[in-house]
């Protein structure tokens, strides 16, 4: 078995090109996880995600705690068998749930009690059985359990949400079971106040965890408020282990949160935007039920290798979202996934090459164009 291990192969500034090892396979970084919170990757085969690049997807412990369940998942293999994915996973605590579903919820220093969205059922979830559920799932990367501390928040409310973190982060690490090659990270919260997350790494680092996770940000607090928590957050992070934004986020957040130093990232943008019409280019985004598009026999994006570029016009595509039919979010959920792989994979080559502040430039400056024209189309009279 390979141990869980996290190399830097080589730095441009603060950025950091690296290497995590894992028990189902290695992750090159800085990376994206495409989100597969109920067990999919919306609208994806697995093999399809990995044909973009992904190494490694999201699981999430609520909701794969209420259906199928923890128990059913370990008796058919784990999540990696049941979903068929043998890369390297990791799941959400639940901890964002703990915000998303406030009005659900009954937050004490044991744990949290929800009422299941799903049927109204009594769930209550603690470090500890957050930590199992994670176990049971065969998780490769378990989150400690934490509250993602909400936005807009004072200051006096984000300290005692970050200590409670905290002390939940000492009993998620007690009650997880090392294996090799598996890793668990904690998660540094303290809303947008430098003193409170400087507080948080440490404990953390007392802890001592195989990776660190940022937490509590891509909340509301905006893009600039979120680039100063992180210059003053990673340079606490300890360099020879993983740094993850958790939640993020748009190109221009994880492009400029690598030149911070973060390599690991997450959202279901990319997922969401495809179901909603939404694709993202090099050009910025696109909405493909515009009828600008009625009539175009172009691709989504030149050079881009994805399905919907390679094989389909921006007519096809704006008849199968205008038509209803599920191969419309299909193909743009694939085109999403390609594009946010290739900002990682031209990260990874920027700072392998020192040529990262070069390529930030031409990254704002394309997509500041904007789509391309529309394409004037001659009708038969």
């Amino acid at each position: 078995m390979t141990a869980f291990s996290f190399s830097v192969l080589k730095t441009d500034g603060a950025a950091r090109l690296g290497r995590i090892e894992t028990a189902h396979g290695p992750v090159d970084t800085p990376t994206f996880m495409p989100v597969g919170t109920a067990g999919t990757v919306k609208g994806m085969l697995p093999e399809s995600v990995a044909s973009t690049g992904a190494q490694m997807i999201l699981g999430n412990t609520y909701h794969l705690m209420l259906r199928p369940g923890a128990d059913r998942v370990q008796s058919l293999g784990g999540l990696h068998q049941m979903m068929n994915w043998p890369g390297p996973i990791l799941t959400d605590s639940g901890g964002f749930q703990v915000m998303s579903l406030a009005k659900l919820r009954k937050m004490t220093e044991d744990g949290v009690t929800f009422r299941s969205h799903i049927d109204g059922s009594s769930w209550t979830l603690t470090p500890e059985y957050s930590t199992d559920i994670q176990y049971k799932l065969d998780a490769t990367v378990t989150m400690a359990f934490d509250e993602c501390t909400p936005w807009p928040v004072d200051k006096k409310t984000a300290a005692h949400s970050m200590r409670l973190s905290m002390r939940w982060a000492v009993r998620s690490r007690s009650a997880f079971v090392p294996r090799e090659g598996y890793g668990q990270f904690g998660i540094v919260q303290g809303s947008v106040f430098p003193d409170l997350r400087a507080e948080s790494m440490a404990r953390l680092r007392e802890i001592d965890f195989e990776g660190y996770a940022v937490g509590g940000l891509a909340v509301g607090e905006g893009q600039e408020l979120m680039f100063q928590t992180l210059d003053s957050t990673v340079p606490d992070m300890p360099v020879g282990k993983p740094r993850y934004l958790m939640g993020v986020g748009k190109p221009s957040d994880m492009v400029g949160a690598v030149a911070r130093g973060i390599d690991m990232f997450d959202c279901v943008m990319p997922t969401r935007s495809g179901r909603t019409a939404q694709a993202f280019t090099r050009r910025g985004t696109v909405n493909l039920r515009n009828a600008r598009h009625q009539d175009d026999p172009r691709p989504l994006e030149e050079n881009c290798s994805c399905p919907a570029c390679r094989q389909y016009t921006r007519a096809y595509l704006h008849h199968l979202i205008r038509a209803g039919e599920m191969l419309g979010p299909m193909l743009l959920t694939w085109h999403n996934i390609q594009h946010y792989q290739d900002i990682m994979k031209d990260l990874r080559s920027a700072i392998g090459q020192g040529t990262l502040s070069q390529y930030r430039t031409q990254f704002e400056a394309s997509q500041a164009l904007g789509d391309i024209e529309p394409l004037t189309v001659e009708k038969p009279e």
